[in-house]
């Protein structure tokens, strides 16, 4: 159902206007008068909108243009007012500038934005059938409001929890889809803020052993015209258009500026708990879309300088997002945009972190990858924003844009090689453990060469986008006939396999055969070394019906099932075991990348891979093709803390099993003094459950696709 049309007139008064200043952007309260500023250096006027409870409109117009920003204050305005901008200029879309004063713009510094846009030909600021023909229907009636609001919050002494980042284990989640269906939390706290803030939320977090929280998409966003034709909703939010503003329908509270405080309070709710929050952050394109898509803001602002231009004739727009535009991140207006948007998450609501959506797209000087590039310079140099967790999509929608492992320090990447090799690892088809070994052991061939740790690998086997855990060991096909686009739309690179049956299915074998592989899959992700990512759900077996492109259904399609019914509680028992595995033992989470010799004299050598005859591989064992069961054995040697009586002590050490055939196999433990004696500590074979006691030169019978971890006394 479309929103309903805002009641709207408009007054043309001329009210008096206090110059005020420029050098705070947007918004900002005063118990006198509230500044207004607005970055529109080609404009030639300017009028900041104010509108009643009873939709009426008062123009007042900002006489003052200080270095490209026009400003001025207004008495009387309280907190909660609605407002927007109306700017006027040159109409020559054919070289960029795109000003009509019948369109309302909403503010980019807008720290909350209230209602959502009417779809119709008023948004667009072309008459319809002819793009260079100037559109003079008003928009008002069908655009959201921005929100005056006064930041009084009090923290009460919060304390972000300052993880290291290869103590960190990052959880993606859908800030409505998480706690949507969830029966332990009130039902209008449910898919909110609200709902995440809530003790249920963090003390299942807290004991499955999560670190961070990776928020989907939190800034405004709306959704594209033409998913709203077909009747459905952006759910992702991967269609920012406020990069100040909490996303008003995540609020259980309200959208007048109450979106702010519960945006506080449940970060606050985090970081008690000692969870960090980061956030899904999409710079590089807006929901305005290509040149023929709506005027929400930046588009009535300064088109010129927001988007980038193709460098041909005409007004084309350079897209290598895959939405129709791309921020210039090179322009001084927009660059700021970005660097104040960071600030503000950081310093004002106490985020901890931001990974970046097509991080490439911001990293172009022109139309080149540049690492040396504006944007990542300005964020690398900045005072607060280099010391907050940044990580990097590195990769856009174009064909140059894929640069895994070539982001500069202090950045870290989501690491897609990983995700490919251990799924292909899992169903057999990784062609040998060659490269399998580097991914477990934290791709030093993509981070080692520039001096950055393994954490700047963040590990990962799903994301938001693509099958579920569950999908991967369920479907061999996408199934995206309900997002409305003839199932044309997601990857076909999903490297799954539904072992003999699509979807789901009542056979028992095939049943148990799926969660033990998911279990695996999880066991491998937590045990490598690099920083680690989960999908929310995953660990509890969370299906979308093999929809691998779920964008649009915003619906128990996406929403996480907490029914313990179907869920896959035994996968989940096991990426617990393995979370504090890795929480307790610090050989399986290193700073520092192996070099396969011993850290102490006469040691063991800190990493060493074992055939499963019982010898260390050899040369010609990482070209077999065939060899699908690999050990490896990581040294706690030394621990660094002496003893109770100044004695040398000795950390945790482990040798990990993986056998993705098919087939038993028989393992022979190694006999060459680093592994004497031990205990099974985590096993998805049934044979050899946690317990079990174990000694160098021992023979075992080794399940086909299973794990075994083994802990050194």
């Amino acid at each position: 159902m479309s929103p309903p049309r805002w009641r709207w007139h408009r007054r043309d008064e001329s009210v008096p206007v206090w110059p005020g200043s420029h050098q705070h952007l947007g918004a900002t309260w005063g118990p006198d008068a509230t500044n207004f500023a607005v970055w529109a250096p080609e404009a030639t006027n300017m009028w900041v909108c104010l509108f009643d409870e009873e939709g009426r409109e008062t123009q007042h117009e900002l006489t003052e243009r200080t270095l490209g920003i026009w400003h001025g204050q207004v008495p009387g305005v309280p907190v909660g007012q609605a407002y927007g901008f109306r700017a006027d200029g040159a109409w020559d879309p054919w070289h960029g500038r795109r000003f009509n004063r019948h369109k309302l713009l909403l503010d980019p510094y807008a720290r909350a934005i209230t209602g959502e846009p009417v779809p119709g030909p008023d948004l667009l600021a072309f008459e319809p059938h002819d793009p260079y023909r100037k559109n003079r229907v008003d928009s008002a009636p069908s655009m959201p409001r921005c929100i005056v609001v006064h930041d009084d919050f009090d923290w009460g002494g919060d304390r972000p929890p300052q993880t290291l980042w290869n103590d960190t284990v990052i959880y993606e989640l859908h800030v409505k889809g998480y706690t949507r269906l969830h029966n332990e939390i009130p039902e209008h706290q449910r898919g909110t803020y609200a709902g995440l803030a809530t003790p249920t939320v963090t003390r299942y977090l807290q004991d499955l052993g999560v670190s961070a929280v990776e928020l989907l998409p939190v800034h405004q966003f709306f959704t594209e015209p033409a998913v709203a034709a077909r009747g459905l909703t952006n759910y992702w939010g991967y269609n920012s258009i406020g990069f100040f503003a909490p996303h008003a329908a995540y609020a259980a509270g309200g959208t007048r500026g109450q979106q702010v405080t519960e945006f506080k309070e449940m970060v606050r709710s985090f970081h008690a708990a000692g969870i960090e929050v980061i956030l899904d952050v999409v710079y590089n394109h807006t929901a305005e879309g290509g040149p023929d898509g709506p005027t929400y803001s930046f588009r009535g602002l300064d088109d010129l300088g927001y988007y980038k231009r193709s460098g041909t004739v005409g007004d084309a727009y350079w897209d290598v997002t895959g939405c129709g535009n791309t921020v210039d991140s090179t322009n001084p207006g927009a660059l700021r945009l970005i660097l104040d948007s960071l600030r503000y998450w950081v310093t004002e609501m106490h985020v901890d972190g931001f990974r970046f959506d097509l991080a490439s797209a911001l990293a172009r000087t022109g139309h080149h990858i540049d690492m040396h590039s504006a944007f990542l310079a300005t964020i690398g140099q900045d005072p607060v924003l280099r010391h907050v967790k940044l990580i990097a999509e590195p990769w856009d929608a174009s064909m140059d844009g894929y640069r895994v492992g070539y982001f500069p320090p202090p950045w870290v990447e989501w690491n897609d090689r990983y995700r490919d090799t251990i799924r292909d690892f899992w169903r057999r088809s990784s062609g040998g453990i060659r490269d399998v070994a580097s991914r477990l052991a934290g791709s030093s061939d993509l981070y080692a060469d520039d001096g950055r740790s393994p954490y700047a690998s963040v590990n990962f086997l799903t994301a938001h986008d693509g099958f579920t855990l569950r999908d991967l060991v369920s479907y061999n096909t996408k199934h995206n006939e309900a997002n409305g686009e003839h199932n044309r739309d997601g990857t076909d690179n999903h490297r799954s396999h539904n072992h003999g049956v699509e979807g789901d299915t009542d056979d028992p074998e095939v049943t148990a055969l799926r969660r033990r592989l998911a279990a695996n899959m999880m066991a491998t992700l937590c045990l490598s070394n690099g920083s680690l990512m989960i999908t929310a759900g995953d660990e509890r077996g969370r299906t979308q019906r093999g929809n691998n492109n779920a964008y649009a259904q915003d619906n128990e399609t996406s929403w996480v099932d907490w029914r313990p019914d179907d869920a896959w509680l035994d996968v989940y028992e096991v990426t617990k075991a393995a979370l504090r595995l890795r929480r307790e033992a610090p050989a399986l989470r290193q700073r520092h990348h192996f070099d396969g010799t011993p850290s102490i004299e006469g040691g063991p050598k800190d990493l060493a891979w074992i055939h499963p005859a019982g010898r260390e591989m050899v040369e010609q064992d990482w070209y077999d093709v065939n060899l699908h069961v690999v050990g490896m054995f990581v040294s706690g040697d030394p621990l660094r803390s002496p003893g109770p009586h100044g004695e040398q002590q000795r950390g945790k050490s482990f040798l990990i099993w993986l056998n993705s055939a098919a087939e038993d196999t028989t393992l022979t433990l190694p006999d060459n003094g680093w592994f004497v004696e031990g205990e099974v500590v985590l096993s998805t074979d049934a044979a050899h459950p946690a317990g079990t006691r174990v000694a160098s030169g021992d023979t075992l019978d080794f399940a086909g696709r299973s794990v075994l971890v083994l802990c050194r006394d």
